[in-house]
């Protein structure tokens, strides 16, 4: 998975993250939210990063999986954000986009590993 597409766009989105982040401190508006949005977002190349370490094809598809999740808590962050006004409805589409092709990506990953590992332990029966 190195120089794979998964890990640049994961790569991305966290750096997108960490620069609104920084937006939002220079305003003084750090909540919990934006922190816990912080979090989230960051999580999910961490996540993918791990799985590119992975010790077997189960361990990189649960490590996947967990960056899946992140994925979907940062979209929970956002949403709520919007809704409480603390970003703009602009902000919230560039980066929800971002997170959704993300998560589109991971769990095509995730299908895909799973069918083959199926297909493997067919082959090897």
């Amino acid at each position: 998975m190195k120089n794979s597409v998964i890990a640049e766009k994961s790569f991305q989105l966290a750096l997108k993250g960490v620069q609104f982040y920084q937006q939002v401190l220079q305003t003084n508006r750090d909540f919990v939210t934006e922190r816990q949005f912080l979090r989230s977002i960051t999580s999910v190349g961490a996540n993918v990063r791990e799985a590119q370490n992975a010790q077997s094809k189960l361990d990189f598809i649960h490590k996947l999986h967990i960056a899946q999740k992140e994925c979907a808590e940062t979209q929970y962050w956002l949403e709520l954000m919007v809704a409480t006004q603390r970003i703009t409805e602009v902000q919230f589409d560039c980066l929800n986009k971002d997170c959704e092709e993300v998560f589109r990506i991971l769990r095509s990953i995730i299908l895909t590993t799973r069918r083959n590992l199926k297909l493997d332990s067919t082959y090897n029966s």
